[in-house]
């Protein structure tokens, strides 16, 4: 399993591009899930970084969780509204688990409390999806040529540049 923090030692330049398109959205991703029909769904996602994982939370009983618990391959991708990609974009792909533990539960609302102001102190989660990655790749584009990087687990980032 390759959490978060593994991820951003092993692949720094995705890491950077998925954290600052991340922020820079509010937060907002768009998460790829399959649904039972075997076609594509495409989702509005919050991310959340939690003790050193990245993890997917939010409203219970959506359909993006129906297709998690079924299947828990997924793909994230930062929000893009710049067709020059002068920020970055980045891709997160992986398999989640839904993490069961009371005790982790409070802990992230407590966090999720103290960092937005949301209190779900109290509640219970129907799902907390803990990622795990299995691949990614980031773009940037600085005028002159554009950067495609890509990573998979125990590979160092790869750097394909074109003109």
């Amino acid at each position: 399993m390759v959490s978060w923090a593994e991820f951003a030692a092993s692949a720094p330049r995705i890491a950077a591009v998925f954290t600052r398109r991340h922020a820079a959205t509010g937060n907002l991703c768009m998460l790829a899930t399959l649904r039972s029909d075997g076609y594509p769904r495409i989702s509005p996602m919050e991310p959340r970084f939690f003790e050193d994982r990245l993890w997917l939370a939010g409203m219970p009983g959506t359909r993006k969780f129906d297709d998690l618990a079924r299947d828990p391959r997924f793909c994230l991708h930062t929000a893009t509204v710049d067709t020059h990609v002068g920020d970055g974009d980045a891709k997160l792909w992986g398999k989640v688990h839904d993490e069961r533990d009371p005790a982790l539960h409070r802990r992230f609302a407590e966090d999720l409390f103290a960092d937005t102001g949301l209190d779900l102190r109290g509640s219970e989660f129907d799902h907390l999806y803990d990622t795990d990655l299995t691949g990614a790749s980031a773009i940037a584009y600085d005028g002159s040529h554009l950067d495609i990087t890509a990573w998979t687990p125990g590979q160092p980032e790869r750097v394909t540049r074109k003109h």
